[in-house]
């Protein structure tokens, strides 16, 4: 299959499944977020990384969430994925208004991490997505920054559906790259569709991380930390990409505070 292979780390340094049922959750407008952070997360697709059991892990943010649960695509997606975590900040928020342990948990930083983290315990990792060329470069500039990151693979699928064969040969080498963790980089809701209908069929952890693959490769440029800590980094993207995201932050975000808000009112006259 074209673009994809075993990847090449010694030219990079030179250049049955667990579902939610399994965990503390709160809703969200419908859809059981976990009670998570960081390093929770990280240590959770850890322990996973020791068995054989195919699980995916969805990263949601309010656009992401907001798309998914008005198409009728996505049916099972929520409801079979093994964790969810509070991408974005509202999210996050919304689960220490009631009281629970929660940090934002998003994809990029849960990335970094975990792969930092992966190092010591032999974990070997397989980057799935971006447009041509990305996870390759992803791959190259992790491997510089964490000298001993193992990479069983790179794939950047074409921008159509893989027909019958390609997507068996996909998964054949997916079970035989000896990957503990495959990232997935195609945005959503696609990367979370694509992760429903496949997880099943493979024994490792996926983990859907969208523009992961983008800001870690350095193909586009990410928000300041200052930016980050104040929940504000949809700002910056909105700044910086205004044609491609003025509907998900103008008109999605908008919504889902609206959405929010009630919900947060009905909850909290059920506990008068």
């Amino acid at each position: 299959m074209t673009g994809i292979g075993k990847f090449d780390q010694e030219r990079a340094s030179m250049t049955g499944s667990a579902t939610l049922r399994d965990m503390q959750t709160y809703g969200v407008l419908g859809v059981p977020i976990s009670v998570t952070n960081p390093i929770q997360a990280a240590e959770t697709v850890e322990q996973w990384a020791e068995d054989d059991i195919g699980r995916y892990v969805c990263i949601r943010d309010v656009a992401s969430l907001m798309t998914i649960v008005g198409d009728p695509r996505c049916t099972g997606i929520h409801e079979n994925a093994a964790m969810i975590t509070p991408d974005g900040a509202p999210i996050a928020a919304i689960g220490r208004f009631a009281g629970l342990p929660v940090r934002r948990t998003c994809g990029p930083d849960m990335m970094t991490l975990i792969c930092e983290r992966s190092i010591e315990k032999g974990l070997s990792h397989f980057f799935y997505g971006g447009k041509e060329g990305v996870a390759e470069e992803l791959a190259t500039k992790l491997c510089a920054r964490m000298p001993g990151l193992r990479v069983a693979g790179v794939y950047s699928p074409p921008f159509r559906e893989l027909t019958a064969a390609e997507d068996e040969e996909l998964i054949d080498f997916l079970k035989q790259s000896g990957a503990d963790i495959i990232w997935v980089g195609i945005s959503s809701p696609k990367q979370d569709l694509w992760m429903r209908d496949h997880f099943s069929r493979l024994s490792q952890t996926l983990i859907g991380v969208g523009a992961a693959f983008d800001f870690l490769s350095g193909e586009v440029r990410r928000a300041p930390v200052w930016m980050r800590r104040m929940g504000v980094e949809w700002l910056f993207r909105l700044i910086t990409e205004p044609r491609r995201l003025w509907k998900r932050y103008l008109i999605l975000a908008p919504l889902f505070c609206w959405r929010a808000a009630v919900q947060l009112g009905s909850d909290m006259r059920s506990r008068r």
